[in-house]
């Protein structure tokens, strides 16, 4: 579950990326996040991995109340929630095995295990086989499916996504978010912010609607 408890954010320079921002998500939930640039999305989704903290409000991810998390916690947190962007981030002189690896590699998990949740979470992507392989041979579509393996070979129970459909066209689009309707049917709790209004329709799930800064509608 994730709750916002009247959370603002201003920032130094004066400028309040959210204000008075109250919701609540349940378990296995798949949200829409939607809004124009600057209305706070991607603040919001900062705010629940830790990356920012609020200048007003509570924060609550799985029952931890992270607002005043120490910095030598944040590694625990961050251990829950899987992260996609938009440009895939992904490191070009690795395989495809060593990017969707690399959260293990760096949790310090034995080499068995890791090879073995590289091989399911590229199968439930569609990707099984694809190990050895250049992220430059793949497509973009492909390439944004290694970076959805990569946040979820860890099996985090949040999922979050910043724009993941941004650079894809309306085909593969749907094939993306497709996927994240596949995780939240198995109990992840799925946040995507996006402009694609279109396809958040065609989804049919909840829809939260950020103006700047507030909450102008959230679907019950």
């Amino acid at each position: 579950m994730l709750v916002f408890d009247h959370v603002s954010k201003r920032y130094d320079n004066g400028h309040e990326a959210l204000s008075d921002v109250s919701l609540q998500i349940d378990t296995g939930e798949l949200v829409f996040l939607t809004g124009p640039s600057g209305a706070g999305k991607s603040t919001l989704l900062k705010l629940i991995n830790g990356m920012e903290r609020p200048s007003r409000g509570q924060v609550v991810v799985g029952g931890q109340n992270i607002t005043h998390l120490s910095p030598r916690k944040l590694p625990s947190l961050r251990q829950n929630i899987g992260v996609v962007f938009q440009n895939h981030q992904l490191l070009f002189d690795r395989t495809v095995a060593d990017n969707v690896g690399l959260p293990l590699h760096i949790a310090g998990m034995p080499p068995k295990e890791i090879a073995r949740r590289i091989r399911a979470a590229l199968s439930k992507v569609g990707l099984e086989g694809r190990e050895t392989e250049m992220p430059e041979m793949l497509s973009g579509g492909e390439q944004q499916r290694v970076g959805i393996a990569r946040a979820v070979v860890h099996r985090p129970p949040f999922l979050l996504a910043d724009e993941p459909t941004g650079n894809l066209d309306p085909a593969l689009s749907k094939e993306v978010m497709a996927l994240f309707s596949q995780f939240s049917q198995l109990g992840v709790t799925v946040l995507i912010a996006t402009h694609d209004v279109d396809l958040v329709a065609a989804m049919g799930a909840r829809t939260l609607g950020l103006e700047a800064g507030r909450v102008v509608h959230f679907d019950e």
